[in-house]
Parts: C-alpha cells; sequence; structure tokens
C-alpha cells in the first residue's frame, strides 16, 4: 500500500527516520528550529501522518516512532517523478541528470557499479 504523503508531512518523517522514537513535542522542537514552524502546526502534521498510517503514536508523552521506511517512499516518490516528469523512463530521468551537473570519477565508476547490479 502506497501512501502519498506531501513536503510538509515528509518533513515530520524525517525528523523520525533521523531520530527513531520522539515525542510530539521533541518533533515540534526541532521543527521550529529547522523549519520555523509552531507547535500547532507540526501537531496538525503529525497527526495527518497518524491518520495515514505512516506514523504510531503511543502513550505516555505522544511518543511517535515511523513505521513505513523511508526507503519505502524514497522509492514511491521516484516512481512517481518519472512517471510524472519522464514519461515512465528511467533513462530520460538519468540523461536529464547527468547533462546537467558534473561527475566526480567516483561518482561515475559507483554509477556504473548500480547499472551492473540492475543487469
Amino acid at each position: 500500500m502506497d501512501i502519498k504523503l506531501f513536503d510538509s508531512e515528509l518533513k515530520v518523517m524525517n525528523v523520525l527516520w533521523r531520530e527513531g522514537e520522539a515525542t510530539a513535542k521533541h518533533i515540534s522542537e526541532i521543527l521550529k528550529e529547522e523549519v520555523g514552524w509552531n507547535v500547532n502546526t507540526t501537531y496538525t502534521l503529525i497527526k495527518r501522518c497518524i491518520q495515514k498510517g505512516a506514523i504510531r503514536r503511543s502513550e505516555p508523552n505522544f511518543m511517535c516512532r515511523a513505521i513505513i521506511p523511508k526507503e519505502q517512499v524514497q522509492e514511491a516518490e521516484t516512481k512517481e517523478l518519472i512517471n510524472k516528469i519522464y514519461d515512465g523512463s528511467v533513462t530520460n530521468l538519468f540523461a536529464a541528470m547527468l547533462g546537467k551537473k558534473k561527475m566526480t570519477p567516483e561518482q561515475i565508476e559507483r554509477l556504473r557499479d548500480i547499472v551492473k547490479e540492475w543487469e
């Protein structure tokens, strides 16, 4: 089951993926520092993530834990990007990425290794 998370919800999830389990208060403190959000904004987004099945809440202290792995969300977001922007073509995505940025020899070698793994 794919869960669609908006950019603001991903900010909450990134805190949990980094921190592991954290209280809603702690999450709000981090996001106040990183993004400038107030407590109510963060709590609203945490509740949305709970409703979507991305976060599990437990007591005491409104303890939160991500219940979907970051890799699952990255994969879904990548598929959506490829389908939406590159007509479903991974080749077009890589051509666009490689055409715009210089890569170091190490990055090129790593990319070759990844392609070999897929073959």
